[in-house]
């Protein structure tokens, strides 16, 4: 059973070895069985303390020593790295797409092998990575564990939801198992190897080039509820002494970079710090909701923000919508029709979305960029107008959206690939005129 260390935002340590942790100096000048001092920092050194992020790492060789030649990794035809081609960062350069509300089946599972590199497919992206604003969602399938490989993002913290199979995500700090259900947050620099050591896995990634995501403030609904920080799970020390060839895949810039090493730079023994690796079960979210009248906004279910330089305004929210009770009386109980400044791509880990009880699968995703209009579909309207207000249990259902002020322009892949419904606003067509001035 993998060790874990539990909080957000704590200033954790762990070692591998007894010891390996200095006292009292974060750079001895010798430190312990010969190992390196070295600083990842998540932030500008004179972020206020609160915002300021970094970790020292105990490890057996310094990055600069997994700093070789870089050449860009190869995506023509025909290349065993070929699927990167579609692992895409913002601003992309696809053609305009027809604005509409989108919806995508889910990718099938690939029968070709695919790692975590070039198993990645982007479907949407906005801002600018060269500015460190936006992001991008994708869908990853992978049917193959890395081997004498390793990755880490330069560009984004990456956010991963398990829809799917079991990942183990060998980081520096340590080791993370995660099963569907269950979020994995990388930030960014921090290197890892994703393996999938019970067979095939697909889920979601959401890479976010903004500021850190951290818990959104409770405001009156005060100390408890939403996402407690005890549920997030940071993983103890655990280091590799392996001297194999080793591939370190690096994407940085909005492309990806590969250099060869002679071992594998998964080598830290000790680390303390703020800035680390994390996962968190969404079966553990408490939601609140109203128990009297009103439908209450989306931003109850935040699970984390990502925040930008307008109060209030998010780079991005991660929100989930898990089981639940719906208690309101003389209300309309699902989610109402909307038009909103902010965009919102939604995905479906298991069971039924009560606004979308057809056509919207799991493993699915939907896409309504800001200022396009959406709502439950006209079964979902005729079945919430008629149906008996009593206290009702969501049960067999988790969804999650990434909610951000940026547009999201639609891939090359995604507006092409065979799984997109182009019939997906039909779902609309039954909403039919009601109005009767006799009918009070």
């Amino acid at each position: 059973m993998t060790d874990y260390q539990s909080g957000f935002g704590n200033a954790f340590e762990s070692e591998a070895l007894p010891g390996a942790l200095p006292v009292g100096r974060n750079s001895p000048q010798r430190c312990a069985y010969g190992l390196y001092a070295e600083q990842l920092s998540g932030s500008p050194f004179t972020a206020p303390r609160a915002h300021n992020e970094r970790s020292w790492l105990y490890r057996i060789r310094p990055s600069v020593a997994h700093s070789g030649r870089f050449t860009a990794v190869a995506t023509g035809p025909g290349s065993p790295t070929e699927g990167v081609a579609h692992w895409r960062s913002a601003p992309d350069d696809a053609p305009p797409v027809p604005i509409a509300q989108m919806r995508w089946n889910a990718l099938p599972i690939p029968d070709e092998t695919t790692t975590f590199v070039t198993g990645v497919r982007t479907i949407s992206t906005g801002g600018d990575v060269g500015t460190r604003t936006g992001f991008a969602c994708s869908v990853y399938c992978i049917t193959s564990s890395m081997v004498d490989s390793s990755f880490y993002n330069g560009d984004a913290e990456m956010l991963f939801v398990l829809e799917t199979g079991k990942v183990r995500f060998w980081t520096e700090f340590g080791i993370i198992d995660a099963q569907p259900a269950e979020i994995v947050v990388i930030p960014r620099g921090v290197k890892l190897r994703v393996e999938v050591p019970d067979g095939p896995a697909r889920g979601y990634l959401c890479e976010n080039y903004g500021g850190s995501f951290t818990l959104p403030e409770r405001g009156p609904i005060g100390a408890n509820c939403l996402a407690n920080s005890r549920d997030f799970l940071t993983p103890v020390a655990a280091y590799e002494d392996r001297d194999v060839p080793t591939t370190l895949y690096v994407k940085w810039g909005g492309a990806l970079w590969q250099t060869e090493l002679d071992h594998s730079p998964l080598d830290v023994v000790a680390w303390h710090g703020n800035y680390a690796p994390y996962k968190y079960d969404m079966r553990r979210f408490s939601p609140v909701g109203p128990v009297l009248f009103d439908h209450a906004d989306p931003s109850i279910f935040t699970v984390l923000t990502s925040l930008s330089e307008t109060p209030g305004t998010a780079n991005v929210d991660f929100v989930c919508f898990p089981e639940r009770w719906m208690v309101a009386e003389d209300t309309f109980r699902p989610p109402w029709y909307h038009m909103n400044v902010m965009s919102e791509f939604m995905g479906l880990v298991h069971g039924v979305y009560d606004a979308k009880p057809d056509g919207f699968v799991p493993g699915g995703f939907s896409l309504h960029n800001g200022m396009m209009p959406h709502g439950p579909d006209a079964q979902a309207f005729e079945a919430a107008s008629t149906a008996t207000l009593k206290p009702v249990k969501q049960e067999n259902t988790l969804a999650f959206m990434f909610e951000t002020r940026f547009p999201q322009r639609v891939t090359r892949y995604a507006a092409d690939v065979v799984q997109r419904q182009l019939d997906y606003s039909d779902c609309w067509s039954g909403l039919t005129k009601r109005f009767d001035p006799s009918r009070p």
